[in-house]
């Protein structure tokens, strides 16, 4: 079992400033309990690297969140009648109002309408493309950060390319979600998350 105590005193001090909310340790507990449930047996540096892009995605709520912006923005960029149709089209928003309705949620920022469907589907509620904003309930948002990350679901790269007995990319890991974008930034979050992971005995 990751010990908790040691955990918690480490992460509150190098990713929080000195104190967690409850909202940031229910989130971070969380976390922990689904990747201990279903998770225990692999590489601790896919949890810290997944719980890494979660500080980062959830803007350090560490729970799931919708994507910041207006609806027109998120009309822009990612609908048909937006800046980048053919991507649009491609990502499965082929309807005037996907790029709205399929906007960044979760842990992951879960965006474009094929995804919801593929999440749905491997996580075994299939309705989720019917209701996105499920993707914000933590028992959904949980299995899709991990399971997504590991699947390659997001870009088909996936945390074993990137951590594996041969590599540790906490930069290059970034492109699991979203190229380089903070890559560094999120690569220290990472590294300070798994240095935060001990076990008891």
């Amino acid at each position: 079992m990751i010990n908790r105590d040691f955990f918690f005193k480490q992460v509150r001090l190098t990713h929080f400033g000195g104190s967690l909310s409850a909202k940031q340790v229910n989130g971070l507990t969380g976390l922990l309990d689904e990747w201990e449930k279903h998770h225990a047996a692999r590489d601790d540096r896919w949890l810290a690297y997944a719980l890494a892009t979660a500080h980062h995605e959830t803007d350090r709520t560490m729970q799931p969140i919708h994507e910041y912006g207006t609806r027109e923005r998120f009309m822009r960029l990612y609908d048909i009648s937006g800046v980048d149709p053919k991507r649009a089209k491609s990502m499965g928003n082929t309807k005037v109002g996907d790029g709205a309705l399929y906007c960044g949620r979760g842990f992951v920022q879960l965006t474009w309408k094929n995804n919801y469907i593929r999440a749905g589907n491997e996580i075994g509620y299939p309705e989720l493309v019917n209701n996105p904003d499920d993707a914000m309930k933590p028992e959904y948002a949980r299995p899709i950060l991990f399971q997504g990350m590991i699947g390659g679901w997001f870009t088909t790269r996936k945390l074993p390319d990137y951590f594996n007995p041969n590599k540790a990319d906490w930069v290059g890991a970034r492109a699991i979600i979203n190229g380089k974008d903070k890559a560094n930034l999120i690569a220290g979050y990472g590294e300070a998350y798994y240095a935060a992971i001990s076990y008891t005995t």
